[in-house]
Formats: C-alpha cells, sequence, structure tokens
C-alpha cells in the first residue's frame, strides 16, 4: 500500500499566514486606535529586517528561519493596522463632518435611485460642499437622506444635486439592550451622519452629477426589473422572491414571506450569495467554453468569465458576501488556469486577504462571516459526511451528496446564527433539498427569461413556468414554516459562549477526521467551559431585578423584570405589532432571558401614577398634572415622563424629592430639550432616551 503524506494546512495554504496576522492587526487597530505611525514605523522595521535576513550567512539563516516569518506576520498585522486606520474616513481634513456647523448648506449628490420606504424615500447621498457664510467650501463624506413623500422627492432621479438647509443629524443607537448596533453598522459604511427631509428643507439644482458605468448599472437594474414585472405579474410574493433571486433587489419582499423563509433555513435562497455566484460561474464556463476559437484560449476564457460575474455582482448591489464570492471565484479561476496545485484554502484565504485589505471592516458583516463559515464548513466536511454511505442509485445519491453540502454549511455556520438571530431551523434538511435545487431551476429560468423575452411566445411560456415554479417555492416553505416545531426560537448567546460553541464543533471536527483523542480532551474542556458559562448566566438572570425603559421612538414601552418574568407598561400597539416589537423589544428580552410576561402580580404594585417595585418608588408622568408644593415631600426615586405631558419642574422639586427624572422617546425632542434646561436649573438629574438610549436600572 503506498504511503501518502498529508500536507500541513499552512503549507498547502501559505496564504493563512498572511491572513491571520491581517486580521489580529485589524482588531488591535480597532479596539486600541494606535497612531498611523506606529503602524508604517512597524511595517519598515519588519520588512527591512526581511530583506536583511537574506544576506546573514545560510548556517546562521537555517538557525532562525523561524523568525522570518514572525517578521513577516508582524508585518502583515502592520498592514491590517494600517489599513484600518486608512479606511477610516473621519481622519481627513477633506470629510465634511469636521468642518459642519448647524448653520451650514450641504451641497450633495444623489448616489442612487431613491427607495421607497413606508412613510418616506430614502437615498444614500456624497456631500461635494458645504456653504459656509455664503461661501462655497469643497468637503466630502457619504450621506443618508429621507425625504417626505412629495411630487418633488418623487421625481428625484441618481446624480441629481440638491441644496440641504437643515442640521444634519448624527447616526446613533437605539441603545436598547441586546439591540442591533446601527451606529456601529453606518460607520462601518462611513455614514456618520443623516437627515429627514421636507419640501421646504431642500433644493434641487439644475446641475447633475452622474457616472456613465454606474448610470448603465442602474438602467440595467431597472430594465431587469421591469422584463421581471411584465412576465411574473404583479403577484408580490412571487414578483419579490424573483427580483431578490436574481439580483438582490429586496423591496418588494413581503416580510412574512421573508420570515418563512428564515424560519426553515433556506433565507440564503434570496439573499445573493456564494451559491447565486456559483451557478452563475458554471453557466458562464460552460458557455465560453462551447463557443468556437474561446473555448482554445484559457486566458480569454478566464478574462471573460470573471468580467460576467463582477459585472453581475455590480449589479446585485456589491455586498460583502458577493464580493467574496467574486473575489474567491476570481482566485479559483486564475488558480485553476494558471497554478494547478492551488487549494480550496489558499483561494479563500487569499480572497479574504485582498477584500480585507481593501476594506477591514468586512471582517464585522455578517454576511462575510456567515458566507465563509459556510464555505469553509463546506470544503472541510462535505467530503467525509458524503462518505458515510455509498448509494448506488445516482438520483439518491444527488439528494445524499446536497445533504451532505447542507449539514457541511450548517454545522460551521449554527454558532454564528444563534448569536446573531438566536433562533434555530430544525428543519433545514428537509427544506434545502427542495429549495435549493428548485431556486437553481428558477435562477436559470429567470436568465433565459432575461435573453428570449423579446422573443414572441417564448418570453410568455418561460414566464409562466417561472410563475409556477415561484408558486410552488412559496408554498413549500410557507407549509412548513407554519408547522409548530419548525424553528426552536428565543435562544440566548453571547460572544463568550459562541466562541466556546465554536471550540466543540472544531475540536469534535478535527477528532472525527484525524481520528486523535486530544481532540476529544479539548471538546471535552470547552464544552465544560460553555457549561460553566451557560450556568452562571442562568444564575445571573435568577437574581437580575430592573426597569427598562425602551427606546421606540413615539411609544412609550417600559418593562419591570425579575428573574425572566417581565411586566410591560406602554403602548398597546407594541403588543399588536409584530415587527415593531421584534425590532424593538425582543433583542433585549432573549438577551435577558425573560420568557414570562405576566399581567398583574406582586411584582409592581400600582396606584397610578405612582408605582412600587420592590423598594424603588417610581413616579409615571404620561398626563398634565399640577402639582401641590408640600411641607414633607415625597421621595421618589425614579420619575418617568412620556407623551408629552405639561407639568413645572420647579413644582415637582417641590412636591416631590426626586433622585432621577427620565424622558422616554414618545416626548418631542424640542421639548425634552426644554426640560431638561429647567431640570439642571433646579440641579435635578436628567436622561433623555432619544438623545443617550434606553435607560436600564439594575435595582438590588
Amino acid at each position: 500500500m503506498a504511503f501518502v503524506q498529508k500536507i500541513p494546512l499552512f503549507k498547502s495554504a501559505p496564504a493563512i499566514k498572511l491572513l491571520l496576522p491581517l486580521i489580529v492587526g485589524i482588531l488591535l487597530q480597532w479596539y486600541v486606535q494606535l497612531p498611523h505611525w506606529v503602524s508604517i514605523t512597524v511595517f519598515l522595521i519588519c520588512t527591512l529586517l526581511c530583506f536583511l535576513f537574506e544576506y546573514i550567512l545560510p548556517q546562521v539563516k537555517f538557525k532562525m528561519q523561524h523568525w522570518q516569518g514572525i517578521f513577516l506576520s508582524i508585518a502583515m498585522l502592520a498592514i491590517g493596522m494600517f489599513c484600518t486606520w486608512h479606511n477610516d474616513v473621519r481622519i481627513y481634513n477633506t470629510w465634511y463632518g469636521n468642518h459642519l456647523h448647524d448653520s451650514d448648506m450641504i451641497l450633495a449628490t444623489i448616489n442612487e435611485p431613491p427607495i421607497e420606504k413606508n412613510k418616506s424615500l430614502k437615498a444614500d447621498a456624497t456631500v461635494q460642499a458645504i456653504v459656509q457664510q455664503q461661501q462655497i467650501q469643497n468637503y466630502s463624506g457619504k450621506l443618508l437622506l429621507y425625504f417626505s413623500k412629495d411630487s418633488l422627492s418623487n421625481n428625484l432621479q441618481y446624480g441629481d444635486v440638491i441644496l440641504i438647509h437643515k442640521k444634519l443629524q448624527k447616526i446613533k443607537n437605539a441603545g436598547n439592550p441586546g439591540g442591533f448596533n446601527y451606529e456601529r453598522y453606518a460607520g462601518f459604511q462611513q455614514t456618520f451622519y443623516n437627515c429627514f427631509l421636507k419640501s421646504t428643507d431642500w433644493v434641487l439644482l439644475p446641475q447633475k452629477n452622474k457616472h456613465i458605468f454606474w448610470q448603465f448599472i442602474f438602467n440595467a437594474k431597472i430594465s431587469i426589473l421591469k422584463r421581471l414585472q411584465k412576465y411574473i405579474g404583479n403577484n408580490r410574493d412571487r414578483l419579490g422572491i424573483a427580483e431578490a433571486l436574481l439580483i438582490g433587489y429586496t423591496n418588494d419582499l413581503d416580510k412574512d414571506l421573508v420570515q418563512a423563509y428564515t424560519n426553515t433555513g433556506v433565507v440564503h435562497i434570496i439573499a445573493i450569495s456564494g451559491m447565486h455566484l456559483g451557478l452563475i460561474y458554471v453557466l458562464l464556463v460552460w458557455v465560453f467554453g462551447k463557443i468556437p476559437f474561446i473555448n482554445k484560449m484559457k486566458g480569454v476564457q478566464v478574462i471573460l468569465v470573471l468580467a460576467c460575474l463582477w459585472l453581475f455582482s455590480i449589479l446585485t448591489g456589491g455586498s460583502a458576501s458577493v464580493c467574496r464570492s467574486a473575489v474567491m471565484f476570481t482566485c479559483i479561476a486564475i488558480g485553476n488556469a494558471f497554478f494547478s496545485k492551488s487549494t480550496m484554502y489558499n483561494s479563500l484565504a487569499a480572497s479574504a486577504f485582498l477584500m480585507l485589505c481593501y476594506n477591514p471592516y468586512y471582517l464585522w458583516d455578517v454576511g462575510f462571516q456567515l458566507s465563509y463559515l459556510a464555505v469553509i464548513g463546506i470544503v472541510t466536511l462535505q467530503m467525509p459526511i458524503y462518505h458515510w454511505l455509498y448509494i448506488k442509485n445516482k438520483w439518491i445519491d444527488a439528494v445524499w451528496k446536497l445533504i451532505a453540502i447542507s449539514l457541511a454549511a450548517q454545522i460551521f455556520t449554527f454558532p454564528i446564527c444563534i448569536y446573531y438571530f438566536h433562533q434555530f431551523p430544525n428543519l433545514f434538511l428537509i427544506t434545502n433539498i427542495i429549495a435549493v435545487p428548485l431556486s437553481s431551476i428558477i435562477l436559470y429560468g429567470i436568465l433565459l427569461l432575461l435573453v428570449c423575452s423579446g422573443l414572441p411566445y417564448v418570453g410568455d411560456v418561460v414566464g409562466q413556468c417561472i410563475n409556477w415554479a415561484l408558486w410552488l417555492m412559496n408554498k413549500i416553505i410557507q407549509g412548513f414554516s407554519s408547522l409548530p416545531f419548525t424553528v426552536w426560537d428565543n435562544i440566548p448567546a453571547t460572544f463568550a459562549t459562541t466562541f466556546f460553541l465554536y471550540l466543540v464543533v472544531c475540536c469534535t471536527c478535527l477528532w472525527l477526521l484525524n481520528n486523535n483523542k486530544k481532540y476529544v480532551y479539548a471538546a471535552l474542556l470547552a464544552l465544560l467551559l460553555f457549561v460553566c458559562i451557560h450556568t452562571i448566566n442562568n444564575w445571573q438572570v435568577k437574581n437580575q431585578q430592573k426597569l427598562i425603559v425602551y427606546n421606540v421612538p413615539q411609544k412609550q414601552a417600559i418593562d419591570f423584570v425579575v428573574g425572566n418574568q417581565y411586566q410591560f407598561k406602554g403602548d398597546s400597539a407594541l403588543l399588536e405589532d409584530g415587527m415593531l416589537q421584534n425590532f424593538h423589544l425582543k433583542p433585549g428580552r432573549i438577551a435577558l432571558q425573560l420568557n414570562k410576561r405576566v399581567l398583574v402580580n406582586n411584582m409592581v404594585q400600582a396606584h397610578y401614577p405612582f408605582y412600587q417595585f420592590g423598594d424603588k418608588k417610581i413616579l409615571l408622568l404620561d398626563s398634565s398634572i399640577a402639582f401641590e408644593p408640600t411641607v414633607n415631600k415625597v421621595a421618589i426615586d425614579v420619575v418617568i415622563v412620556s407623551n408629552n405631558p405639561s407639568f413645572n419642574a420647579q413644582q415637582l422639586i417641590q412636591t416631590f424629592n426626586c433622585k432621577q427624572i427620565v424622558f422616554d422617546a414618545s416626548n418631542s425632542v424640542w421639548k425634552i430639550d426644554k426640560w431638561q434646561t429647567a431640570c439642571s436649573e433646579v440641579h435635578l438629574p436628567s436622561y433623555s432616551i432619544p438623545k443617550q438610549g434606553a435607560f436600564v436600572w439594575d435595582i438590588q
């Protein structure tokens, strides 16, 4: 029997040696914020040492060869630090945010066709200049705009130039417990300001600022959407899925349908990702491989395939997961064409290295993380899982291959999915077996529709077939989603538990692949630490007692928390509107493991407007009240002001001995500013939820 030597991972995929220190450098710069000269100095020193290393004596060089690798790794770390610093627009004097005043007017260009929302139109814009004291100062930077719906804003187009004469607002988090960090997300897009504009707040200027390439992309997208609307019809469920499946256009997607796809574990179908680009890549390779003359020129084939692939990626919006796939397929195509020894791990690491050098903030992008983890899982585990069974029937074997791929991807992605989304799709195997082949057929059908839509009758026939396939896929997914055991929901997770869960997964996989007992011991140790952290978290939940005033715009929302129980006081709309509740309240309740809502019990003793919560006294002002000064002041721990009541801060002080006053998000911002000024005059501590985020008070 021939001996097969196993090549170590770092030797078969040297790009990993460059990627890992780069990631460390990105994290170090983001959390420590070192001056840029530090990274430049470190890089120059390490590069010089690597260069000098080539000129030392051979015997000394052999003994110290590991130092060359260390110097190279530190140089990569310095590159990660510098790229992170360099990609932060706030460091540049040309960024408008460093020169902005409240009275300034903004000259901005609309970067995309405005997107229609429920109550507004949303558009990304680029600042061209600031008008300060009747002088135009040229600056740059991104700006997020919301327009009230009217005849003027409805006619806005890509490339329009507008003059804004309204104060910009810094993008801030709602600050709700467990909530999405939108401020950081927008910051990673280099967008730090937004503004809501009425028709009186802006002026459309006659000049245009369009780029030919981007105009072509937007026109192509509009043309595709019109063709889909023509042949698929106005059924929103089918049209929305078709648009999302082909070019990632999600504005027509129904929220309940998206939730059904999420619950069943096939939401990746309607989020442009590696699967879609893989199908396009396979099709392009096949097409150009059949064209005479081109099929004999390997270099020309690679150029044409990659050009079409990148054009499609840009057309879909160029999200992190799409760019990852495009870069990865670029590395694979070049590697297969010119470097026969290239491995998938090396292509993955090289694509990640290039993407993170271009934009280090992709590291925090959920799509980027899930995309790479899924591919790593498939590359590592798909074949070992497939070899568990030997099946002669080719159709059953194809199904087993799909099961192996789904299992491999899910094993490496489920911990991070639980961390971000707090749920696990129990039926993902069954739904993926059905939805992945069906969606692939639909995608190829839509591409065929775009090609032959100009032919008489052919477009109608293909359109009808796609319509039927979309209807079938939606019905199947909605049917599975309606089952009571489809999804395991409300799973609490922290960074620590996710980290140790990944250790358990990785060590278990290494044990199965290498049959080495040391990985079993490592997996058991990680599992023990995972259980210990969960036990500590459960103990903290059991003993917690909190008052939470949420930051929900124009709504009153208060939770009284004891252990895993909560009593809600607030607007009934938050109980009736599932999407509103899920976005603002549910993340915090999952993070705090609040799974029991109580209506009436001894948790809170209410004698409106007074509430006794434990040993704390709370006054809720949500209607206009006139206070009568008293000799013996009533002790109040917290006063919560809601729904724009009329009251006098001076009279409040004369009546109550207040320790803290909280203004929630149901109040007008200008009223809160007025009240806070009055509170500061009488030395009463105040807290503005719209400005400072949700108010969370630990009562011990």
